[in-house]
């Protein structure tokens, strides 16, 4: 029987691993991240496991970090998202298409007509991760010389939503009647001009594009500040979490959801999927042994920064080989730095360690047999630190192909995942309504 709750689970693909190290990993694809031919495989293998969605994330700028950690960057190369996400809806049928685009630099009715299109062509299953774009040199290939603030960066996203949501309410479901013998392509009664005028944004409308299959695409957020969740609870249908514990997942579910009920809104109408990173071996030192030769793929002079930037002090005069130091107390992070000491003295890292860990991926991972990493999605669930994960593989194609082959089977038997689809939108899958169009009952 199935459980009460059932996991829902997204797969994180642009960089088709998170993990820095991931593209020298023994038997990876260096080039995975942009071969549209390992791509198809990988979604094709992801639907055939009944994910719910391949999410490609996706950034306006190459990302700002030193050169000799970019040089090393599996990221700097990638697929725009509608390009790929429009070619693999081809070749598959049931899991859902999701892409960043970003409300700072892009224009409303651009998103609105590439979401629909989207969504038409896949049958119903795209969906629209909003974000403001942090990156500050993404500014720069804007035409602007200095990044937008961060609170009207989430204005200008509030109204940004509004205004693409109506532009996908511009015709009703039934507009188009295409009748032969009256000659009437649609019903212009059935026609809403939007004719919107902001603070920010001006745009009239209508759409020239149907309404979506799904009336909306499925709307997705990952903002985590104050913002960001509120943006989530008025809006957003899923979010990307990003937690390294559950006590921090318990509370922001908590808190997303509690202020979701506030304003009238179905707590069960978002699902919060955080990040995980999934290492699978037959043993919990196998596994371990490879998240260690992962980890060990990571360039020592990136990692080290990376590290240095966590203390909040110089590490690159460290021994690398030896414990980690008495670290002094500075004006920086002050959580991040317990965390990164913390995660040094419980695991017993050596310098070198402790920084390729944190150069490659330091957030939340699952390093374990298929039955502990499918107790700890279980608690994440049960304990409502979460309503499923958005997986992320440590390398490709060996690290998705044991999560599909040897994890989701454990989850299933225990009634913890679904073993077919739900049906062919996204938003079924998901277990979320169809929004009604707000200009036509």
């Amino acid at each position: 029987m199935p459980a009460s709750r059932q996991l829902h689970l997204g797969a994180f693909m642009r960089p088709v691993s998170i993990h820095t190290g991931a593209w020298r990993y023994p038997g990876a694809y260096p080039d995975a991240n942009f071969n549209f031919g390992h791509l198809k495989r990988f979604a094709q293998k992801l639907e055939a496991g009944k994910f719910d969605a391949f999410f490609m994330a996706d950034h306006l700028a190459v990302l700002n970090m030193p050169v000799e950690a970019l040089k090393r960057s599996h990221t700097v190369t990638s697929f725009e998202p509608f390009t790929l996400l429009s070619a693999l809806a081809s070749v598959t049928e049931h899991i859902g298409l999701v892409a960043t685009a970003s409300t700072t630099f892009d224009a409303a009715y651009h998103i609105a007509r590439r979401f629909a299109s989207l969504d038409h062509i896949s049958g119903g299953r795209a969906g629209w991760n909003i974000v403001t774009t942090s990156n500050p040199d993404a500014a720069l290939n804007f035409g602007l010389d200095e990044h937008m603030d961060h609170g009207e960066r989430y204005d200008r996203a509030r109204e940004f939503y509004d205004v693409v949501t109506g532009l996908w309410d511009s015709f009703a479901d039934d507009a188009f009647t295409r009748d032969r013998e009256s000659g009437l392509f649609f019903d212009p009664e059935k026609l809403h001009v939007l004719a919107h005028k902001g603070e920010h944004l001006s745009v009239r409308g209508p759409l020239n594009i149907a309404r979506p299959p799904q009336g909306w695409p499925v709307i997705v957020q990952a903002g985590a500040s104050e913002p960001g969740r509120q943006l989530a609870a008025e809006t957003a249908e899923v979010v990307f979490a990003a937690h390294r514990a559950l006590d921090a997942g318990q509370a922001f579910y908590a808190d997303v959801k509690g202020r979701m009920a506030a304003i009238g809104r179905d707590p069960d109408h978002l699902k919060i999927l955080p990040g995980v990173l999934t290492v699978v071996g037959d043993t919990i030192e196998q596994a371990q042994g490879k998240r260690a030769l992962l980890d060990s793929f990571v360039h020592y002079d990136s990692a080290i920064a990376s590290l240095s930037i966590a203390l909040g002090h110089d590490a690159s005069g460290f021994d690398p080989d030896g414990p980690l130091p008495e670290i002094p107390e500075t004006n920086q992070s002050k959580s991040g730095r317990e965390r990164t000491i913390e995660l040094a003295r419980r695991e017993n890292l050596t310098v070198r360690q402790l920084a390729q860990r944190l150069g490659g991926y330091g957030g939340l991972a699952f390093v374990g047999t298929p039955e502990t990493i499918a107790d700890s999605m279980e608690e994440w669930l049960t304990t409502h630190g979460s309503d499923g994960f958005n997986v992320m593989f440590p390398y490709l194609p060996e690290g998705l192909d044991d999560f599909v082959d040897k994890v989701v089977p454990v989850l299933q038997r225990r009634g913890l995942f679904r073993t077919e689809y739900a049906g062919k939108t996204l938003r079924e899958n998901l277990g979320l309504p169809r929004p009604a169009n707000r200009f036509f009952a």
